[in-house]
């Protein structure tokens, strides 16, 4: 174990897959903060915590029994003369049901408030966490095999993922209030979703994406909108400090 702690390649490698299970996250933390953006105010932070620990204990899970993640990968039947696996069957059904519900989500956005309002009432605790457990299984498995390909230590992969979610729980919380308050943020947050489920599906059909090129696109989208949000409040602001002059007055 000493061993372990002063090999500079181990810091090297818990560095590298640490950063890389933060990224992976991005798309489960959105996920879950538009899912508990539902509940009643009290819930939120409980919801998200406990959403996050799922997260760590099912990727934990998943690294503890390597050897049925490496069965995954072996063909289960044929479709169209494409062998699909295990993992490429996990990976097309979550990606479906991120596409629905992202595309649900998106659907009552635009309903408007009535809707949104009548949306929040009928989601219970319960029905959230399923959720979420549903999509934390999908994002673990595409986490984890991204992990077994860096590292071959399991004890530096544990390390990684229970380092990455404590510091998802720092920025989680942040990052939830500031969608819920910027329905354009929320939208585009919802599209970005849309893309994620759509690259699964892709991945599950043995058709490779890379998701720097997702995680770019959603970068600057987000940067573009930042851009509006300030120039909106500056112009607010100018408003309220000069108001328009109106004839008559």
């Amino acid at each position: 174990m000493l061993e372990l702690l002063t090999d500079p390649q181990v810091w090297i490698a818990f560095a590298t897959l640490t950063a890389l299970e933060l990224v992976l996250g991005i798309d489960n933390i959105i996920f879950i903060a538009i899912l508990v953006d539902k509940l009643p105010p009290a819930n939120r932070e409980f919801a998200r915590r406990v959403g996050l620990v799922l997260a760590m204990v099912m990727r934990i899970g998943l690294l503890l029994v390597l050897a049925w993640i490496v069965g995954l990968v072996a063909p289960l039947f044929s479709v169209f003369n494409q062998e699909i696996s295990g993992r490429d069957l996990v990976l097309i059904l979550g990606g479906l049901f991120l596409i629905w519900k992202s595309t649900t989500e998106v659907h009552q956005s635009l309903e408007g408030e009535h809707e949104q309002k009548s949306s929040a009432a009928k989601a219970t605790l319960a029905s959230v966490m399923l959720q979420i457990v549903l999509v934390d299984m999908v994002f673990s498995l595409d986490s984890i095999i991204t992990a077994v390909g860096m590292v071959d230590d399991v004890r530096i992969m544990i390390a990684a993922v229970i380092a990455s979610v404590l510091l998802m729980m720092l920025f989680a919380g942040p990052i939830g209030r500031f969608v819920s308050d910027h329905p354009t943020i929320k939208m585009l947050a919802l599209a970005f979703l849309v893309v994620v489920g759509v690259v699964l599906v892709a991945e599950g059909f043995d058709h490779h994406v890379p998701k720097g090129y997702v995680y770019f696109a959603m970068a600057f989208s987000v940067g573009v909108e930042m851009l509006n949000i300030r120039m909106r409040k500056k112009a607010a602001k100018a408003v309220k400090l000069h108001p328009p002059h109106i004839p008559g007055d």
